[in-house]
């Protein structure tokens, strides 16, 4: 690549840079509170899958008794908090009522229930600065590139011609993207949850660059399998846009003529799937030989051992069910913040904001101008990814924005590229309040409680 092409990616990337410290300010100057991917690292660098030591507190850490009963039987796994008292679950799926007295002895051990590929990322900064690495700048750093990245991917949709834009139009869609997304306040503020989207939203920029065109199987499966190794099962859900392109390509000029299926070559489609499918099955593979040997389970990240306020709720319900969809659709859909007749004036719930408000000109992808070749398939690729989340047990709480929209922002900003509506002074300026408003929340997320209030939906 000429070095001239280049210029204006690190430009992109010097600013990103800029406006992300800038945002994270005091921040920097310590890891956050929630570093988890720092004590799995450390534990990976130690040949271990279990912490080395008790976590600095309760929130999202995976725990798992370890039992001794009468008669010397050992036993892993959670006391269960619906079903009546005593009832202990194993992690091999056995519900036992314990009876007093029976139980002893006790310990616990314990687990970071999120994917690991984050935490790997992180190694050799942990080998290095010990516990006290700083995920706040490891994840500024890790930030930046991505509107840089998608600069990239825009550029190569227009001088394909996939795209009816300008480079101007380039740069809005960018800063729309890095500033006026909820990926702004989330590349600022360090934090387990936050890392974790801000690499999957670099390896669905890299997906997206390998699955267009089916151009590049074997790196399409890998950096899918990456998202997985780094937010499960929303992210392996992307897969949608490469089939689509894979089925695309291997169709040939007489199409039209001859029917859809005699004019597919279904050779050259398994062929494209089988490389797509490889590394993604290895990436798979590692997941569930790490979860078995963490929770006796193939499946099982450890967020059924998360010892935290809403944990009767998912043993009840599960991590999937209709129960919770009304919650994440008003949270994505139509929550609003607090306005006061007094200082702070404005306070947003710890469930977020509506997507349509910390974004709103996302309004635009409801109605586009042009419905060209790829206007379905990314909405084919967004569409489960969303119907995931709206299933989920947690709508994303605490958090500015509809964080979990990360899972598929990158296609979104995408859909409004190809959607060929003209970035005239509306769509500028619905960017610019997007920018606005995130600019508020990156400053005042998890600093200025005086903005934040924690209510409006039950634990339960």
């Amino acid at each position: 690549m000429k070095l001239a092409r280049l210029r204006t990616p690190l430009c992109i990337y010097v600013a990103a840079l800029a406006a992300y410290l800038g945002a994270s300010g005091g921040r920097l100057k310590r890891h956050s509170a929630d570093n988890h991917y720092v004590y799995l690292a450390d534990s990976l660098l130690h040949g271990r899958l279990d912490m080395r030591q008790k976590p600095p507190h309760e929130n999202d850490w995976a725990r798992v008794e370890e039992l001794t009963l009468e008669g010397g039987r050992q036993v892993r796994g959670a006391g269960l908090r619906v079903g009546g008292q005593n009832r202990f679950r194993t992690t091999k799926g056995e519900v036992l009522t314990l009876e007093p007295g029976s139980v002893q002895s006790r310990t616990f051990r314990y687990y970071v229930s999120f994917p690991p590929f984050p935490a790997v990322l992180m190694m050799p900064f942990v080998a290095i600065f010990g516990m006290q690495m700083n995920d706040v700048i490891f994840n500024v750093l890790l930030a930046a590139l991505a509107p840089m990245l998608l600069f990239m991917l825009l550029r190569r949709l227009r001088e394909e011609e996939l795209a009816a834009r300008t480079e101007t139009d380039d740069l809005w869609l960018t800063a729309l993207f890095g500033l006026g997304t909820v990926f702004y306040y989330s590349a600022v503020i360090g934090q387990v949850w936050y890392t974790a989207h801000v690499v999957v939203v670099l390896c669905t920029i890299g997906y997206a660059w390998c699955a267009i065109g089916a151009r590049a199987p074997v790196w399409a499966g890998v950096f899918l399998g990456l998202a997985f190794l780094s937010r499960a099962l929303p992210a392996t859900l992307m897969f949608p846009l490469f089939v689509w392109e894979a089925v695309r390509i291997s169709r040939r000029a007489d199409a039209a003529e001859a029917g859809f299926l005699r004019a597919t070559d279904w050779r050259r489609v398994v062929g494209l799937l089988v490389r797509f499918g490889a590394p993604v099955l290895v990436l798979g593979l590692v997941a569930a030989a790490m979860n078995y040997a963490r929770f006796d389970s193939f499946t099982e990240f450890g967020h059924t051992y998360l010892n935290v306020r809403w944990t009767a709720r998912i043993q009840r319900w599960g991590l999937f069910n209709y129960h919770f969809l009304s919650r994440n659709l008003a949270a994505f859909l139509v929550l609003t913040p607090r306005i006061l007749a007094k200082f702070p004036y404005v306070q947003v719930s710890w469930h977020g904001m509506s997507l349509f408000l910390t974004t709103p000109v996302f309004l635009l992808l409801l109605w586009p101008k042009i419905r060209g070749r790829l206007h379905w398939p990314l909405w084919l690729t967004v569409l489960p990814i969303f119907v995931t989340h709206a299933l989920y047990q947690n709508d994303g709480w605490v958090q500015f924005g509809y964080r979990f929209s990360l899972d598929y922002t990158v296609f979104l900003v995408l859909l409004l590229a190809l959607g060929g509506r003209r970035l005239g002074w509306t769509a500028r300026t619905l960017i610019l309040v997007g920018i606005a408003i995130n600019l508020f929340g990156a400053i005042t997320f998890g600093r200025m409680p005086q903005f934040a209030y924690d209510s409006f939906f039950p634990a339960e």
